[in-house]
């Protein structure tokens, strides 16, 4: 089954010129990649990267189901606090359930607070009916400042609405297990705690229950999310031979911008609304993976068609310093009919009998062949639907396509060492001990 298809011919210098990579710039990253691969494989093996493991797991879906059930029946909105890998991935889920305009499989709306702005907490607490609210709170590692902020703010709000004794029946915690400051407070509070797998960073747990228990709630197929995910690592791990792995491939192309062609942004744009958040997704996951010891490169999140109007100018005519990659789906023929009635004027008449979708088509094949005529290294994502199973294959495709770039950089994919350093300053602004 293909979930996707990536093209990748107008990134060769045939086709863009000289911002293009020959098959000799692209030579020794599919050489490097196809070992990567085979160590993958071997982790899957031996288990020793749970992630390659977890599409195949079904305990931990079973643990979270009668959650989900009794947060759908008892609550009319439901706030995740995070902020990070513990947020983005149940954003870009949750899309594909609510647009922006009301959950269309019923159940609470969702609310991910990832950030710490004082007004928008005095916002939450004031108009949401804390009585019909459950809390949901996200951090691996139990000490993450902001989340435990986050949740005590919060803790504070709906004791004091509905009394200690029932806070347990409104707010869980996802942490990983052992002490740390979230779980020891959740136990002092006799609150349900769900373990997070030690074994799988934040930026990387959109498949664990991190990631699944707002999709569930939200009332989607998480077993579809899974088996997408699967068909691709599959695909991959099963390769002999890079070409027949597209996040291998992905990577190759990449990376080898990047070394041969001092090619350092990365822009993801979608043309379809419901990715926008899964572009977010994905700006963390390859900043925080790949930038390490001067490496990397920038991800930029774009959203098509609005970043034509406020973007594509400095894409076009500015610097060559960007590789881009469009999702595009098939939606020609699709949506409603702009009305002839209502089209009188001549400028107008190329809108005549065109349906929504066909706007959006014109859109996305204009910008895919205007970014290649200017000199633009560009790849596409081409989906003829997005659901739960294609969404799983993407999420699985850009964690692959990550880790085999940081294995061709030379880089950890899994640690964040310079993060540490603005975390332990914060705690010195706050105590009082920075200088």
């Amino acid at each position: 089954m293909v979930l996707y298809q990536q093209i990748i011919d107008d990134c060769f210098e045939s086709r863009v010129g000289k911002n293009g990579l020959s098959e000799g710039d692209l030579a020794e990253f599919k050489v490097k990649s196809k070992d990567i691969i085979s160590k993958l494989k071997q982790s899957q093996q031996d288990g020793s990267l749970a992630l390659l493991n977890i599409c195949t797991r079904e305990d931990d879906i079973a643990q979270i189901e009668s959650v989900a059930i009794r947060y759908r029946e008892k609550f009319n909105d439901v706030v995740i606090l995070g902020t990070g890998g513990s947020s983005l991935g149940g954003q870009a889920l949750y899309a594909l359930a609510d647009s922006g305009f009301g959950p269309r499989l019923g159940g609470p709306k969702l609310h991910f607070i990832d950030n710490v702005d004082p007004d928008t907490f005095e916002l939450m607490i004031s108009q949401l009916d804390l009585a019909k609210t459950g809390f949901i709170v996200i951090s691996k590692s139990g000490s993450t400042a902001e989340t435990v902020a986050q949740f005590i703010v919060c803790l504070e709000a709906l004791m004091a609405k509905r009394g200690r004794s029932k806070a347990s029946g409104h707010a869980l915690v996802i942490t990983e297990p052992g002490i740390n400051p979230l779980r020891s407070l959740a136990n002092r509070l006799n609150l349900p705690v769900i373990d997070h797998d030690t074994n799988i960073g934040g930026r990387f747990s959109v498949l664990s229950v991190v990631g699944l228990l707002p999709a569930l709630i939200a009332g989607l197929d998480v077993q579809a999310v899974r088996r997408g995910a699967k068909l691709v690592l599959d695909e991959t791990l099963n390769s002999d031979n890079p070409e027949n792995s597209p996040p291998a491939m992905g990577a190759a192309i990449k990376v080898a911008m990047v070394k041969k062609k001092n090619i350092a942004n990365t822009v993801l744009m979608p043309y379809v609304d419901r990715l926008a958040p899964f572009a977010l997704w994905f700006r963390q996951l390859w900043a925080e993976s790949l930038g390490k010891n001067g490496s990397g490169s920038t991800p930029i999140r774009a959203l098509g068609t609005r970043d034509q109007h406020s973007q594509m100018q400095l894409y076009l005519d500015g610097p060559k310093d960007k590789i881009f990659t469009l999702i595009l789906m098939n939606v020609a023929g699709r949506g409603r009919l702009i009305s002839t009635a209502l089209v009188k004027e001549d400028d107008l008449s190329y809108l005549q009998g065109s349906h929504m979708g066909d706007l959006l088509d014109a859109e996305q094949r204009a910008t895919a062949i205007t970014l290649v005529k200017n000199g633009c290294p560009l790849r596409l994502f081409m989906l003829e639907k997005l659901d739960e199973e294609v969404l799983g294959g993407l999420f699985m495709h850009f964690m692959l396509e990550t880790i085999i770039s940081a294995g061709l950089l030379g880089v950890n994919a899994f640690d964040q060492p310079a993060v540490e350093e603005g975390k332990i300053l914060t705690r010195e602004f706050l105590s009082g001990n920075a200088s």
